[in-house]
């Protein structure tokens, strides 16, 4: 079981959208698939066609431990995946997991139990350095950072990037940086080019190959509780989505040949 956290400290820059659309695509590609949704906004749970209003329990009841985690996913009904579902309760988690012994282990510990059901598991992380986010990249094996290619971007990759190194120094060894996905992605704006390029200087194969460009069909897709690779197949947008699954399957497989 692959464990990956979808980070960002910044706000807007599409990690939910790439949480529910590797899912899906990763689910189309045979791969069993956990979405974790740790946003109490409830956007990827929304986005893979599940009620956020209507849950009995979610990952704020697991994270506490009055649920199982087996008792509070529910299936994408669209897309073939599983998912931790998160509402609005979940903003109250911030507080009541301060005094809790293992407060950063929860999501961890819960995910230990399903080794052997999920061949990936990706967990879209809030966009703050909360208990929450800390949660999650004490589960993870590794972060995929979305990210625009802008200036005011690259400031807070290197916000980021100190984080996931204390995160690893202090709580979680087995933590590094998998690969930054250039998202809403405009070719034909020069400081978009720029940024990019120094990216792939400074990050080299931390880079993803795949592009995911400025799409209207992804954005339209959450709306219809349907993730945008299966709203409309042809779009651009779906098209990279699928590629950057293919990616990470291939990248996960290399890690084998080569342990």
């Amino acid at each position: 079981m692959h464990i990956f956290a979808i980070a960002n400290q910044k706000g807007g820059v599409g990690k939910t959208t790439t949480a529910v659309n590797l899912a899906a695509a990763l689910a189309a590609n045979g791969q069993r698939t956990l979405l974790v949704d740790l946003d109490p906004q409830g956007n990827a749970t929304m986005g893979s066609g599940v009620d956020k209003r209507s849950l009995k329990s979610s990952v704020y009841q697991v994270l506490l431990r009055l649920s199982s985690l087996a008792d509070a996913r529910a299936p994408s009904p669209s897309g073939k995946y599983d998912v931790l579902p998160a509402n609005r309760d979940l903003a109250g988690a911030e507080v009541e997991l301060v005094d809790l012994e293992a407060r950063e282990m929860r999501l961890k510990a819960a995910l230990a139990n399903h080794r052997d059901e999920y061949d990936f598991v990706l967990i879209d992380c809030p966009p703050s350095l909360s208990m929450l986010t800390l949660n999650g990249l004490c589960a993870a094996h590794g972060v995929i950072i979305p990210m625009q290619c802008e200036y005011y971007a690259l400031e807070g990759l290197s916000d980021l990037v100190n984080t996931i190194k204390k995160v690893h120094a202090n709580l979680n060894r087995d933590l590094k940086i998998i690969g930054l996905l250039r998202v809403m992605f405009d070719p034909r704006n020069t400081l978009s080019n720029q940024v990019s390029a120094q990216l792939e200087e400074h990050f080299g194969d931390k880079v993803f190959k795949t592009l995911v460009p400025r799409n209207v069909r992804l954005a339209e897709a959450p709306s219809y509780g349907v993730p945008g690779v299966l709203f409309d197949k042809a779009a651009k947008g779906a098209q990279a989505y699928m590629a950057f699954a293919v990616e990470m399957i291939d990248r996960v497989n290399s890690w084998k040949e080569t342990a």
